[in-house]
């Protein structure tokens, strides 16, 4: 009776024990509403407390006058290297996600990241690159040629459809589905892929066919194929960056997807709180009237490699080269209502290659936090976190990340709400944010007073769930 009094006395010691604790800290939680000084416990890759009392841990933060929130879940990250994840890091990033374009063969490129990344990735099946592959185009992010300018076979199709499928078999987060880079993709052929998604009650995230005003081929056209094709097929669909595909209509674009998802479907979309996109030259969105679509001219466009924005003479001598773009095509109102939005995912569409890029590549997520919220106060800061980090883990059915809660993953981003912003910008992309002195990525400090830290790959491949 001694010996068993003892160890009742002893477990709960040893159980105020934690690997880190977070003191002191604002812990705002937007699944719980939890917004409140509290003290968080870490015991290896999960959150083990959350305490109004002192807690005692072999490594102490004091998170006085910071935020402690869920680390932010990138939707939308076409970097997917060591580079970009020390940019998604310093911007409070733990979960970055290669959603839109996908990836195809999917368990090889898992395996190549597993115990070599800083944060958490994973991506869908990529309808591009399975066709791409199949209709031999010679392109490598996006179609150059085949898959851009030929319409598909029924072979050639079936033979799109298996991959797709074989990439779900092996743990896809969904379908990625990139219409306007494949305009002669028939209206038949996008429903094929989305009743595979349907079947298999995967998302499928899409760009979009067309962007603007201008009919036909309008982003109203564009979106009503999306709805009509939920309805069709019961499938989710997740439409990518509303902003730079709708520019002035995207109040319009909004209230559509407000209508659908009031009469039951499931439709969600995201935005970057930026007001140009970027894309490469040679794509097929260069293809036709894209002034007139896009409401710019060639001086809207800037040469990534350079900095220059471009005359007809540059753009023709670049689009023959192929390479990247930026487009300066959203109005601000429209990037200040897609973030003012409760409803509006936050997703970069960032990467930085070579330190070149977009600066949505590096900032998104302070520049939400520093720019729309303190400073432009269109949004709250509870409502800026929660499109952050529970709408996306939900859009996914994360159930262990995306909150500050006990047994979910220790992934934290820790800001300082005064001083957080974004310094990347157009002409220096490769800046990282300030004011997030602390990111954890399942329990290990990928940051550390405000610098990465060197030798750890705690980051974990997300996979859809069985």
């Amino acid at each position: 009776m001694r010996f068993a009094a003892l160890a009742l006395l002893v477990t709960p010691l040893f159980a105020q024990t934690y690997d880190i604790v977070i003191a002191n800290g604002r812990v705002m939680d937007p699944e719980s509403g939890l917004d409140a000084v509290r003290n968080v416990g870490i015991r290896g890759r999960s959150i083990a407390a959350i305490s109004q009392s002192p807690l005692q841990g072999r490594t102490m933060i004091d998170a006085k006058g910071l935020v402690v929130a869920p680390g932010f879940i990138d939707l939308h990250s076409h970097g997917q290297d060591d580079e970009n994840y020390r940019f998604k890091a310093r911007d409070g990033v733990t979960t970055a996600l290669e959603l839109e374009v996908g990836v195809s063969p999917v368990a090889a490129w898992y395996a190549a990241r597993e115990g070599k990344a800083l944060v958490n990735f994973g991506a869908t099946a990529g309808h591009i690159p399975a066709r791409m592959a199949v209709m031999h185009d010679t392109g490598t992010f996006l179609p150059h040629d085949e898959a851009a300018h030929r319409r598909a076979t029924v072979e050639e199709k079936r033979a799109t459809e298996d991959l797709l499928r074989r990439g779900l078999d092996e743990k896809a987060l969904g379908i990625g589905l990139g219409i306007a880079y494949v305009p002669t993709a028939t209206h038949p052929e996008i429903l094929d892929v989305i009743r595979i998604a349907a079947d298999r009650k995967a998302t499928v995230f899409v760009h979009m066919r067309s962007p603007g005003a201008i009919e036909p081929g309008s982003v109203t056209e564009s979106l009503q194929e999306m709805i009509a094709d939920a309805a069709i097929t019961g499938a989710s669909i997740h439409a990518v960056h509303i902003t730079s595909m709708a520019n002035g209509q995207t109040g319009l674009m909004l209230e559509m997807i407000a209508g659908a998802r009031k009469r039951g479907l499931d439709i969600t979309t995201e935005a970057y709180p930026y007001t140009a996109g970027q894309t490469n030259l040679d794509s097929a969105v260069f293809d036709g009237n894209w002034q007139q679509q896009l409401g710019i001219t060639f001086k809207d466009l800037q040469w990534v490699a350079t900095g220059e924005r471009l005359t007809q003479e540059s753009y023709a001598r670049y689009r023959k080269q192929g390479g990247s773009v930026i487009l300066h095509s959203i109005p601000e109102e429209a990037a200040r209502q897609a973030m003012a939005n409760p409803d509006v995912i936050v997703a970069s569409d960032g990467m930085i290659f070579n330190g070149k890029g977009h600066p949505r590549g590096a900032g998104t997520y302070a520049r939400v936090l520093g720019h729309y919220v303190r400073d432009e106060k269109a949004l709250t800061l509870m409502s800026a976190l929660r499109k952050m980090t529970i709408l996306p883990a939900n859009r996914l059915q994360l159930q262990s990340k995306g909150r500050i809660k006990v047994g979910a993953d220790a992934d934290i981003a820790v800001f300082d709400p005064v001083h957080v912003i974004d310094k990347a910008t157009f002409e220096k992309p490769d800046q990282y944010s300030e004011g997030l002195p602390f990111v954890l990525v399942n329990g290990t400090f990928v940051v550390r007073d405000g610098k990465i830290v060197e030798g750890v790959k705690p980051g974990a491949g997300v996979k859809a769930r069985d």
